[in-house]
């Protein structure tokens, strides 16, 4: 089966490769030139581990091809996925002017019977949206189905979520279509992965939901981190105890700096303003958003307790990426955090494995030293932040970076070192959580 992904970003990239490793011929469209350019050289333009090595395999099979022209993706394939950005507006609602002008590009070139289905994040409502849109565009009028089979991929385990998912939600009103896109995910049969088929409306609000309800699990350990400081409790320790209880799970009790990412604030946003729209109130959401928000200004407090005035003090930062493993800084705690720092007065002394060229653009500013380690950036800084769990900040020559700290100061936003180790080395140190 030929299948058609439109909008090569994170989800776009890993949707195409993942269907080609299944065995399906996949063309990848985007209006970046240079971004095709790259691709079709076997280069990515993201980092995600494995991605590259999957889009080389598959290109080198003619499984997996690039182009910047829409009718040539559209015209041989039976399915078509968009998986174009669908960045905030200013009120919080998702801009769907991409999906808008492919809608209409797939609509001109359309030259059969086509399933068209979104796979970027997009507020209820949209599937009519383009269903509407191809039928005014239409050329020759032809039979199309309009499903909505929304991705639930980690960054930084883009491709294990893809390849052995949680689950498959399949959005559509025709069999035709729903036994189409059951076809691609053949291969997920055989490790027993749930499907689940609903009305295009209902598999659009699972992905907001599903977001939502995870950065408010972020959000409520973070409180609760904040108050364990004052009462002398273990967040790490009620975390464990909360975690236990089957009907709340362990994951995502993890406190620190707050969530970032392209996905949690844009889509709690999103939801939030989805419900204004409808004349509905999501308190709680509205709440999450808020409590991460003030999140950023508890740890630059944490700082600030323990270095004294900023202004004219040097504060390195371990990690600008907003989680480990991708180079992805959108809405970063780090680079937040590093801002603030920045018009406080400090100067900043920064490494990421692999952030540091898109901070660059981010920053540019003559304050901010890009290091090539952990130890270059504690050499002449006032105290060092770990702001990203990445596994190489894990294990650190802790007595090394005494050294070459100018005062042996630790603020350890993710929780990775050990109290009362860093404690007996000689260090002020703080973390998250724990008195």
């Amino acid at each position: 089966m030929n299948i058609c992904v439109i909008g090569t970003g994170y989800v776009g990239l890993v949707t195409g490769a993942c269907f080609a490793e299944f065995g399906l011929n996949v063309t990848c469209v985007d209006k970046d030139k240079d971004k095709i350019k790259k691709l079709s050289r076997g280069e990515t333009p993201i980092y995600e581990p494995g991605l590259q090595e999957l889009i080389q395999r598959n290109a080198k099979h003619g499984r997996l091809s690039f182009t910047t022209h829409v009718e040539e993706g559209v015209k041989n394939a039976l399915v078509i996925f968009i998986a174009v950005g669908t960045p905030p507006k200013q009120e919080g609602d998702s801009d769907l002017r991409y999906i808008k002008e492919v809608s209409k590009q797939t609509a001109k070139t359309m030259d059969g019977y086509k399933v068209i289905v979104t796979k970027s994040t997009v507020p209820v409502g949209t599937g009519k949206m383009i269903a509407d849109i191809i039928k005014r565009h239409q050329k020759v009028k032809m039979n199309f189905d309009i499903a909505s089979n929304p991705e639930f991929l980690r960054e930084g385990s883009a491709i294990e979520d893809f390849l052995r998912p949680n689950r498959v939600v399949i959005g559509a009103s025709s069999e035709q279509a729903i036994a189409i896109l059951k076809d691609l995910y053949r291969p997920l049969y055989l490790i027993e992965t749930p499907f689940l088929i609903t009305n295009v409306e209902t598999a659009e609000m699972i992905k907001y939901a599903s977001n939502a309800f995870l950065a408010t699990k972020i959000s409520f350990i973070n409180e609760i981190a904040n108050l364990c400081e004052k009462v002398g409790a273990d967040v790490h320790g009620v975390a464990k105890g909360m975690g236990l209880d089957k009907r709340i799970g362990s994951k995502f009790l993890h406190p620190g700096p707050g969530f970032g990412g392209s996905c949690f604030p844009k889509d709690t946003r999103a939801l939030s303003q989805m419900a204004k729209n409808n004349n509905c109130e999501l308190k709680i959401v509205e709440s999450a958003i808020e409590v991460n928000q003030r999140q950023r200004t508890v740890m630059i407090d944490k700082i600030k307790k323990l270095v004294g005035k900023l202004n004219g003090k040097t504060i390195g930062i371990l990690g600008l990426s907003f989680k480990p493993n991708t180079d992805d800084t959108r809405e970063s705690p780090a680079i937040e955090m590093a801002k603030i720092l920045i018009k406080r007065g400090s100067k900043i002394r920064t490494y990421d494995p692999e952030a540091l060229e898109t901070a660059k653009a981010i920053f540019n500013s003559s304050k901010v030293t890009y290091c090539k380690d952990a130890y270059e950036v504690a050499k002449g800084s006032n105290a060092l932040v770990i702001a990203t769990e990445w596994n190489q900040f894990r294990m650190l020559d802790m007595k090394r970076i005494k050294r070459l700290l100018k005062e042996p100061i630790l603020i350890d936003l993710r929780n990775v070192y050990d109290p009362s180790y860093v404690k007996k080395l000689g260090f002020s140190y703080t973390s998250v959580g724990r008195n």
